[in-house]
């Protein structure tokens, strides 16, 4: 939790022990400097990622590399919500819902009508509908909505039981964060929650070619507050085979 990837000595090593990576991590580089050059900003930038990262695998782009880890992945995420409170009735947002890796799951369990599916990728929401189409989940009427900002000024008050962002700020500078709290908290009701993971670091916060970035869980907690949200850490996430950790936020009283 204490290494800085983005460092020279780190990715030296990492390659010395991996390189079966190399070409890969070159072509990450390659994509990252030509896009920073046609992109306006960090939504534009990731949105172009999403774009390129689909056309090869939906599922590969939301960091499933096989269809086996793409199905234990979400049923990871549902498992763990429904352990944690998630209801057939509640009515649910999920923020950067992808290809519905966990959202087919979540749309299967909700009430009809009660899914709200969104991402800044039009390409990955249309794969999200084959998603629906494949596993028969059309009658279940999700909202699969694509947008530019996390303002969710579209969204009527306090409409959501439960919010959930799985592997959304691990690919998001500190400024998208900020908006995204300045903003969740109208959207949901007294009593509700969100869950977001994160990429988890007890060094130096930093990122890895503008699309991974590492956090302080104090960072985000501190920020958090200062938009009227407590913040705890799921200590129990952390049992679980996933890399990045877990932060519960819920309204402040």
């Amino acid at each position: 939790m204490t290494r800085t990837r983005s460092s020279l000595v780190h990715q030296a090593g990492y390659a010395l022990k991996n390189p079966r990576k190399i070409m890969p991590h070159l072509r990450r580089l390659s994509r990252d400097t030509w896009l920073r050059l046609r992109t306006r900003d960090h939504v534009s930038y990731y949105r172009a990622v999403m774009k390129d990262d689909a056309a090869r695998s939906p599922e590969g782009a939301v960091g499933s590399h096989s269809h086996r880890r793409w199905l234990a992945m979400g049923q990871m995420q549902f498992d763990y919500l429904v352990e944690h409170g998630l209801k057939p009735e509640c009515r649910m947002l999920e923020i950067g819902c992808g290809n519905l890796r966990a959202g087919r799951l979540f749309v299967d369990y909700l009430h009809t009508g009660n899914y709200y599916g969104l991402d800044i990728s039009p390409d990955i929401l249309m794969a999200a509908q084959d998603t629906l189409v494949a596993h028969g989940l059309r009658d279940k009427l999700p909202h699969l909505t694509p947008v530019r900002d996390l303002r969710f000024a579209f969204l009527p008050d306090e409409h959501f039981d439960v919010v959930h962002a799985h592997s959304v700020f691990s690919h998001s500078p500190i400024e998208v964060i900020d908006e995204c709290f300045a903003h969740v908290g109208r959207v949901m009701k007294p009593h509700a929650w969100f869950d977001f993971t994160f990429d988890r670091t007890e060094g130096k916060e930093h990122h890895v070619l503008r699309e991974d970035f590492y956090y302080r869980t104090e960072t985000l907690v501190a920020l958090a507050a200062r938009h009227g949200l407590d913040a705890v850490f799921m200590e129990d996430w952390e049992q679980l085979p996933h890399k990045q950790s877990k932060i519960r936020v819920t309204r402040r009283s």
